[in-house]
């Protein structure tokens, strides 16, 4: 299977010969974590809580169901939603009184206890987030990580004087996603979504999008900036200075397992997976290879070998399946491992280990004196070498055009908008492609014409077909 040629197939079967879910549970959509996948996810998650913990954010955990009640506070949120929900209208033989929904975001089981906790501008920010499952009756093909009904997700959700403290929290927001973006060797682009296209019930949206190797875009996350659009329904109010009692301004920020599923169909290529060394469930796999009669001294040096590699806070795996080395080489490298270590006999004359990097296949040999220094050298090159590569990926996918005539297949399309919804939706229905949206805080200067009227415009958007 090749990954240029027919890329959704191809993405299905790395996912099911890496072992990274298991989709024969009974309920299309709600796919099973096997080990190493979520090893893989974990690894996520612990940068996501690391870059919240630092910038004061407060982990919680919120019940999973949300009072009908609640949830139809806010209008624009429950239109949005609606026909994506699952309703629990049971309890045992009783019928409930008040129907419940399975959270498929979290504003509206949160706000009404931020009525609750925030009282004075003394209170203010509150930063909180949380990592929790929801659900989404997903009405397309569900593809593992990419498109499913039961999403392993994040979401912060945050608290604020003023429009301007909130997006102050905005570009705070965005630093934060570098961070992680960095871990994971991801590039992105951000954009603020068409009023058609944002969050229901946002004042603006920031979509974050990826490409895959087939042109399409990938939103891996989003960041919405509220104003007082759910404040207002849940009656969150502060207490300032003055004794005027005063709206919160909210934003939240939320991302999902489409991280992993970005980072398959963005690194990975037709022998398996490629694991950025950060998130890596096993960033070095160590092989020994035996000869007749120097079984227990390669053995030795291999279980000595990994342990200076966990000594030294890289995560090792030692394969001592009795397989032909050749089999194994194959297994790790469906499985993504950044860097394979063999040691023999020969590697244990000269004090080295033989490395080969999953990336490009370089080869070559590190001084078991210095190997925890020389590994972790070894899997920065390879991070900086991921992300160099996907970038120019993604750049090679951008083409400006100026005319509405022999469109491009597969590309990102950057073209002059005058802003109007109709032309947006004029272009969006004639070529099957969505607007992703004006370029977020971009310093560049664009002038021209909107691509559809023609009408002379200072701004630009970019458009694509989507996964």
């Amino acid at each position: 299977m090749e990954k240029e040629d027919n890329f959704a197939d191809w993405y299905l079967d790395i996912v099911e010969k890496a072992n990274l879910s298991d989709k024969r549970y009974p309920i299309k959509g709600m796919n099973v974590w096997t080990p190493y996948g979520w090893k893989a996810m974990m690894n996520i998650d612990h940068f996501i809580r690391k870059e919240l913990d630092a910038t004061q954010h407060d982990e919680v955990c919120f019940p999973l169901m949300i009072p009908e009640t609640e949830f139809k506070k806010e209008k624009d949120h429950i239109k949005g939603f609606d026909s994506e929900v699952y309703w629990v209208t049971h309890a045992g033989l009783n019928e409930l009184d008040v129907r419940l929904v399975l959270r498929p975001t979290s504003e509206t089981a949160m706000y009404p206890m931020f009525a609750l906790w925030v009282r004075s501008h003394q209170d203010l920010p509150l930063k909180i987030y949380q990592i929790v499952n929801t659900f989404r009756y997903e009405t397309k093909q569900t593809r593992p990580f990419m498109r499913v009904r039961e999403i392993h997700f994040f979401e912060s959700h945050t608290c604020h004087v003023s429009e301007e403290d909130a997006q102050c929290q905005i570009e705070e927001d965005v630093e934060i996603l570098s961070k992680i973006a960095k871990r994971l060797c991801l590039p992105y682009f951000l954009s603020v979504r068409t009023d058609w296209d944002k969050f229901p019930g946002a004042y603006y949206t920031v979509g974050i999008d990826t490409v895959m190797p087939n042109g399409k875009t990938l939103q891996i996350g989003s960041i919405h900036h509220y104003r007082t659009n759910f404040s207002e329904p849940y009656e969150i109010t502060y207490e300032n200075e003055n004794g005027e009692h005063k709206h919160v301004h909210q934003t939240t920020y939320g991302m999902s397992e489409r991280l992993l599923g970005a980072v398959i169909g963005v690194h990975s290529d037709d022998k398996g997976l490629i694991m950025p060394p950060d998130i890596a469930p096993f960033q070095v796999v160590i092989i020994p290879i035996f000869s007749k009669d120097n079984s227990a001294v390669v053995t030795e040096a291999a279980r000595g070998l990994l342990s200076k590699l966990s000594d030294h806070g890289i995560r090792a795996k030692l394969d001592d399946r009795d397989v032909r080395p050749g089999s194994k080489y194959f297994d790790w490298e469906i499985k993504g491992v950044p860097l394979r270590l063999e040691i023999g006999g020969r590697d244990i004359e000269n004090n080295v280990a033989t490395f080969a990097r999953r990336d490009n296949g370089e080869k070559g040999t590190i001084d078991l004196d210095s190997v925890g220094q020389g590994v972790e050298l070894i899997l920065g090159v390879i991070s900086s070498a991921l992300m160099e590569r996907a970038k120019n990926i993604l750049m090679s996918k951008v083409q400006e055009i100026d005319s509405l005539e022999n469109m491009p297949e597969g590309r990102i399309l950057k073209f002059g908008w005058c802003g109007c919804e109709e032309c947006g939706h004029k272009f969006e229905d004639t070529y099957e492609l969505k607007i992703l949206g004006t370029p977020y805080n971009s310093k560049e200067k664009y002038a021209g014409r909107c691509l559809v009227c023609g009408k002379e415009t200072d701004r630009s958007v970019i458009a694509a077909r989507t996964m």
